[in-house]
């Protein structure tokens, strides 16, 4: 089973990428951030006309996140638990193929300090009790998405340049650190321990062709999950293609 995770920037700018890409790299699930669109503006005809199952959690203009699924989705809920005010829509969770498989998009969190910090690192809570409550059942799972955090300098071209960066804060590398301890294994570190990989580059500044770039999209499996991987990649040259996302897709493949 192929697993994956993509921030789309926007799914009607970059349906034809998204097509594109899913016959290409064949995935079985995929999880996508930044929909930016309610869910009734979700192109759902156009991917399921081609067979695939979808579930929404959209936002007008903003966020937004989406599972699309070979598979039937199974037992879908929407929005992270712990904070019931929480108005953003950035996690949806389903069960497929006998696993759980988590889509969140983390919080930006700048400029920090202030509150879109504190609400970072509030998510970051609310997802590391979520977390260990995945774990407790034991079952195969996976945390899939944009998480908007380098959890190292390793993964940030230019570590001087945002070091004061919510993305590159101890703050933030902390609480990911907290979630990883629990006993999830990072599938792309876990197959490329180290090698230099980005996952995202921005559009300013020439970033793609100076390849200053930052992984910030990870895939977080548990140990019944892990137990399972045979493969982990990362899809650069996604990016070059026009009208690309600034992220590419992220993926792992777990045997069957």
């Amino acid at each position: 089973m192929k697993l994956a995770t993509f921030n789309v920037n926007g799914i009607a700018a970059r349906l034809p990428r998204i097509l594109e890409w899913l016959e290409e790299a064949k995935p079985d699930v995929v999880g996508l951030q930044e929909i930016k669109c309610e869910d009734e503006r979700f192109p759902r005809a156009a991917l399921e006309d081609l067979g695939w199952h979808v579930e929404t959690h959209g936002q007008k203009g903003f966020n937004g996140v989406a599972l699309l699924s070979r598979l039937p989705l199974e037992d879908v809920s929407r929005g992270l638990p712990g904070d019931p005010d929480d108005a953003q829509a950035r996690y949806i969770e389903a069960r497929v193929g006998g696993l759980r498989f988590a889509n969140l998009y983390l919080p930006n969190g700048n400029p920090q300090p202030g509150p879109k910090f504190a609400y970072k690192l509030a998510w970051m809570a609310r997802l590391e009790a979520h977390a260990a409550a995945l774990l407790a059942t034991e079952a195969p799972a996976i945390l899939a998405g944009d998480w908007n955090v380098c959890p190292t300098d390793a993964d940030v071209a230019r570590p001087d340049v945002m070091a004061e960066d919510a993305l590159c804060r101890p703050e933030s590398r902390a609480a990911f650190r907290r979630i990883a301890a629990q006993g999830w294994t990072e599938a792309i570190r876990a197959r490329f321990p180290s090698e230099t990989l980005y996952s995202f580059w921005d559009y300013q500044a020439g970033a793609w062709a100076k390849n200053w770039g930052l992984r910030i999209d990870h895939l977080l499996l548990s140990p019944a999950a892990a137990d399972r991987m045979v493969d982990a990649g990362i899809d650069r040259d996604v990016r070059a293609r026009e009208k690309a996302s600034d992220h590419v897709p992220v993926w792992v493949e777990l045997a069957a």
